[in-house]
């Protein structure tokens, strides 16, 4: 399991933009060993269509501050938004699109990374 000390930068502040508009169920994947092209997934629920865009604008706003630019937006829906940082994507989902895709049951073979809000 990695050592929060080495999570990139990235992570930290995506779980900090989450935590400050209670997000829901926040659960970092550490995919490195699972996968060649990801890193981290950033899984979190949005309990309704605002907070779902509370969420893409707080994680935007605070990487854009730490000078981190999303190479790809997917969404914003009403259930689910995609924000693609490189090897680390935040997926940020609505309680039913989180269990109808299951993530983290098709990525049950990364580890789970206790990221704790700064």
């Amino acid at each position: 399991m990695p050592d929060t000390a080495t999570l990139p930068e990235e992570v930290q502040l995506i779980v900090d933009a989450l935590d400050d508009k209670r997000a829901k169920d926040i659960v970092v994947l550490d995919l490195t060993s699972v996968s060649a092209t990801l890193d981290y997934f950033i899984l979190a629920t949005g309990e309704s269509r605002l907070q779902l865009a509370a969420l893409e604008d707080a994680v935007r706003g605070r990487l854009k501050e730490g000078g981190f630019r999303p190479r790809g937006v997917e969404g914003p829906s009403d259930r689910w938004v995609l924000l693609d940082y490189g090897g680390i994507v935040a997926h940020l989902m609505s309680p039913e699109a989180r269990e109808f895709y299951d993530l983290e049951g098709l990525w049950a073979d990364a580890e789970r990374v206790a990221v704790a809000p700064a």
